[in-house]
């Protein structure tokens, strides 16, 4: 990699098998994007927590360490909103559900083509700059000023704990996408794993009440067996 980065943006590379990293890296490099890489997930862990990379494309199947593990530790960290794309020859749908549960923003089976994976890198990349560019997050008749700290619901404020905030924060940042009660311990709580699946259940609840007091809307749908989306029904 150079010393000077690139304005495209800064990929992670975990892979083992070396005609895959080769094929994978050549083909970000010819697009423009920096490189780092790794061939075990200690590695990719160490050189992610040192660079912070835009995007991470993860091997599922790693020495020692799996692409899952890898994963979960990337979204444990401050910088969460790493891309991440799984990379993997399982297709099962319960393979690609762990994977998601881990965290993954997107997944990705081998075989692939190139061409699609490339487009991946970039959806995932602006992905990235969209969450980053602005300091107003909206949707529906909810809107977030992340510089002032202030929710407003159909123009009127409403009041909310500091949990309740990044929870819907977490929302705004992917609305319609459904996240487990894991997943949203992991984001909400990633210090203190003793915390139960129930407690997301109180403070959904909480923020659930507070939306609705400023519109009759029911915003935050429950998914029966799974957890949780923002979704207005359109």
């Amino acid at each position: 990699m150079s010393n000077t980065l690139s304005n495209k943006g800064l990929v992670l590379i975990v892979e083992d098998e070396p005609s895959q990293m080769e094929l994978l890296s050549f083909n970000l490099v010819a697009e423009g994007y920096d490189v780092l890489k790794a061939e075990s997930g200690e590695e990719g862990i160490l050189l992610f927590r040192e660079n912070e990379p835009d995007l991470a494309l993860l091997d599922w199947m790693l020495p020692t360490m799996s692409g899952l593990e890898v994963c979960r530790q990337i979204k444990r960290t401050k910088d969460k909103n790493c891309h991440v794309i799984m990379l993997t020859a399982r297709g099962e749908e319960d393979d690609k559900v762990r994977g998601l549960d881990m965290g993954a923003d997107d997944y990705i089976v081998k075989p692939y083509s190139i061409k699609e994976l490339m487009a991946r890198v970039r959806a995932g990349i602006r992905s990235k700059s969209k969450s980053q560019s602005g300091d107003i997050l909206e949707y529906g008749p909810i809107a977030m000023d992340l510089t002032r700290h202030v929710v407003t619901v159909a123009g009127q404020s409403i009041s909310i704990g500091p949990l309740e905030f990044k929870l819907l924060q977490l929302l705004l940042k992917a609305p319609k996408r459904v996240f487990s009660r894991e997943q949203l311990l992991e984001r909400l709580w990633p210090e203190n794993l003793d915390v139960e699946t129930r407690t997301v259940d109180v403070h959904v609840g909480r923020l659930r009440k507070a939306i609705k007091s400023g519109t009759n809307q029911n915003l935050i749908k429950t998914i029966r067996g799974f957890g949780y989306a923002l979704d207005d029904g359109a």
